[in-house]
């Protein structure tokens, strides 16, 4: 049986371990780091105001995590939900557990704008969400980030 549940602090080595080959397969542009993967470790599990994060079970089996990111849009005029990060251990991904993840965000959060990003060469995950109604922005996001 495929379970959804809040990361705990039990959860630390597998979760950094599945945030590790997430950010070092070639479907994601940037690496991470170590302290990222803590720090991203460390918000999800203490009840951030910002980011949750989830981890998937089959039966009692850990097979990937979610992470989610709130914030508010002008440009849409409500409170945002980025589904920041959505990983599957690949011998189980195209059993429909990214789109569970997906429906149980929906279901969540029903009344806030959904928002993600992903590579455009990562045609896959691209379709997903666009059977999901996402549509594609025609513009650069930038960042900036204090090292």
């Amino acid at each position: 049986m495929f379970t959804i549940r809040k990361i705990t602090a039990a959860d630390k080595e597998i979760f950094i371990n599945m945030m590790r080959k997430f950010y070092n397969s070639p479907l994601v542009i940037t690496n991470g780091s170590e302290k990222i993967f803590e720090d991203n470790f460390k918000n999800c599990s203490s009840g951030s105001n910002f980011v949750e994060g989830f981890i998937f079970c089959v039966d009692d089996e850990i097979i990937g995590y979610g992470m989610l990111a709130k914030s508010y849009s002008t440009e849409f005029g409500g409170e945002c939900i980025w589904i920041e990060d959505i990983f599957i251990e690949s011998e189980y991904r195209g059993r429909g557990y990214g789109s569970k993840f997906i429906e149980f965000v929906k279901e969540i959060y029903p009344d806030k704008i959904l928002r993600l990003e992903t590579e455009h060469e990562n045609l896959k995950a691209l379709n997903f969400y666009k059977n999901f109604g996402f549509k594609e922005l025609p513009y650069l996001e930038l960042f900036l980030v204090k090292d």
